[in-house]
């Protein structure tokens, strides 16, 4: 099992693969999702070495930190695991807002306290940025939280690089989650400089493009989930992407791995990238997604990979 690496300045240390606990009680997010294999998914994370478990409020909403907090206390251990979890999303009536208020933070911290059966948070985002709030008040508000013991680091997600710059003004940013993948690349020229340049920390979702970038696709595959309306999966652009794939699968296979493998290592070896949280739905996803930590790039391979994706 790979040595536990510590997430930017934040004195939290993890297991560079973590798990996204999107599918696990996420009956909003996918379809045919049972609660027992949710549990099971988390269960097999933490039997295997996996020490970092990503959840939020919105997946389910509330019902992922629910399973989540259950086999955390069915498990015992709390103090060496690493949970984060993040809140931005307020229900009024059918409708969704969007708030970075002190006061709504405040709250989301207490109330996931309680959804996770827990006395503190290890790392604890602002899911989406609010239109109103200034970043460097909200975040402000988590300091209070943190020096309260209620959290023990803070993190940012989805804000863009002016964002990031506000909120952590006074330094108190840890972490950064945002979208980065070998199809989505913006990150590598805004927000990454930045988080090398502040010793912080860069945690990509769907660092497998949802599935795309695990090899096992073929242009008739059809799709009924999140995956049927993203750009990467529709037409020509489908198409395309396949084809980068099929590049990618040739260094997997001269390696004797598997392309996804190939895929989360090549965001390992980048700079400001500590750890990954891919997702999954059945636990021998989980184990597999641990087999990262023994493939190592070489630097032509590192770089043919850059190529392939940037033509």
């Amino acid at each position: 099992m790979s040595t536990k690496i510590e997430l930017g300045k934040s004195g939290l240390f993890v297991n560079p693969i973590g798990l996204g606990t999107n599918a696990v009680g996420g009956h909003n997010l996918f379809k045919n999702l049972e609660d027992e294999t949710g549990r099971e998914l988390v269960r097999t994370g933490l039997s295997q070495g996996i020490n970092f478990l990503d959840t939020a409020f919105i997946y389910g909403p509330e019902h992922s930190e629910v399973l989540v907090g259950e086999v955390v206390k069915e498990v015992g251990s709390r103090e060496d695991l690493v949970i984060a979890t993040k809140a931005a999303h307020r229900f009024e009536g059918e409708e969704i807002k969007i708030d970075n208020s002190p006061a709504f933070l405040k709250q989301s911290v207490d109330d996931a306290l309680r959804r996770l059966q827990t006395d503190y948070i290890d790392l604890f985002y602002i899911h989406f940025p609010d239109e109103h709030t200034p970043k460097d008040e909200a975040v402000g508000a988590l300091k209070e939280l943190k020096d309260a013991g209620k959290i023990r680091s803070i993190g940012v997600s989805n804000f863009s690089l002016d964002q990031l710059k506000e909120a952590n003004k006074d330094g108190h940013v840890d972490v950064l989650q945002g979208e980065y993948n070998l199809f989505t690349r913006d990150a590598e020229s805004d927000v990454l400089p930045y988080i090398v340049e502040n010793n912080l920390s860069f945690i990509p979702y769907f660092p497998l493009a949802a599935g795309l970038l695990g090899g096992k696709y073929t242009k008739d595959s059809k799709f009924d989930d999140l995956r049927a309306n993203h750009p990467l999966f529709k037409g020509d652009a489908f198409e395309r992407n396949l084809e980068k794939v099929e590049s990618l699968k040739e260094i997997a296979s001269s390696k004797g791995v598997e392309t996804a493998h190939v895929a989360l290592a090549w965001y390992l070896q980048q700079d400001g990238i500590d750890a990954l949280i891919p997702g999954a739905k059945r636990p021998d996803q989980v184990s597999n997604n641990l087999k990262t930590l023994d493939v190592t790039l070489t630097p032509e391979e590192w770089k043919a990979i850059d190529q392939i994706f940037k033509g």
